[in-house]
């Protein structure tokens, strides 16, 4: 049984996945993998892997399950997963879930925290984001580089992604009742399921992860 702590964190889009995933990164010195950044690397660092990623993607299409999990696995040997990491956004299906199973071993996967919001909340949430097309960062519609259009941090122009209106929302909610929602009952059968309340404070919201990760001895 491995001794890293490896996380799963699941939610839907806004419901501060990203958030609590950097967080706990830097509590417990994991490495934070999450599959767009991966992808991005792979892409940047002109690996064969990361230009299949870029010619798939290039072709408007979906990168798969084999290369994703390809991709994961390579992720999770690099120095910094060596006290074990947090996956955000991967697994996204029981397929992905079971690949992530035979790559980290029986025990592997100490808990997955799953963090719950209204579909409502998730709607006004990302609806009212906006995000720089160069470094990522997300800002709300009222700070201040939202409303200059200009990143604090890099100097990116902030914009509203093009999946963050109402509609396009509405359609990822769907995807993650189809695809990411078994996930839950995945988990849930391996007594590895943990929910939190995803509508609090990101402080509070990570109190609550931490209280999780106490009860089952993991710290």
């Amino acid at each position: 049984m491995s001794s890293q702590l490896n996380l799963v964190v699941l939610g839907k889009q806004g419901a501060g996945k990203g958030t609590q995933s950097d967080l706990l990164c830097q509590r417990y010195e994991l490495a934070h993998v999450s599959t767009g950044d991966i992808l991005r690397a792979a892409i940047a660092q002109d690996t064969p892997l990361g230009r299949e990623v870029k010619s798939i993607l290039d072709a408007g299409e979906l990168v798969s399950d084999d290369v994703v999990n390809s991709l994961v696995e390579v992720r999770l040997r690099e120095p910094d997963a060596a006290r074990g990491a947090v996956l955000d956004g991967f697994p996204r299906n029981t397929e992905q879930a079971e690949a992530l199973e035979r790559i980290v071993g029986v025990g592997g996967i100490k808990l997955c925290i799953y963090i719950d919001l209204a579909n409502e909340i998730v709607i006004e949430r990302l609806s009212s984001r906006r995000v720089c097309q160069v470094c990522g960062t997300v800002y709300k519609l009222t700070d201040a580089s939202a409303v200059s259009g200009t990143c604090e941090k890099c100097g990116g122009t902030v914009v509203q992604r093009s999946d963050d209106t109402p509609e396009a929302i509405a359609k990822r909610l769907e995807t993650f009742e189809r695809e990411t929602r078994p996930l839950l009952s995945f988990y849930e059968s391996r007594d590895l399921l943990v929910t939190v309340d995803g509508d609090q404070a990101v402080d509070t919201v990570a109190r609550d992860i931490d209280a999780q990760l106490l009860e089952r001895g993991l710290l």
